[in-house]
């Protein structure tokens, strides 16, 4: 049996998980049709709010990979 590489798993996790976004966000564009539902403005500032915060976030996470060394100060 051979096993995964961490690119490998990086590539099968990550796509999925792509598609799983996308899929969402699809099913969120779906809200829009103004003769199923209403909102206010108040509400779509929350939604897009919250998701360019978390996506902001995740997009970091990955620019910080290496761990910071803690060091006291003289």
């Amino acid at each position: 049996m051979e096993q995964e590489t961490k690119a490998e798993r990086f590539k099968r996790v990550a796509e999925r998980r792509v598609n799983n976004i996308l899929n969402n966000i699809r099913l969120l564009a779906n809200c829009s049709n103004s003769r199923s539902y209403t909102w206010t403005d108040q509400q779509l500032n929350q939604i897009w709010n919250i998701i360019d915060r978390e996506l902001k976030s995740a997009k970091e996470s990955f620019k910080n990979t290496k761990k910071k060394k803690f060091r006291l100060k003289s």
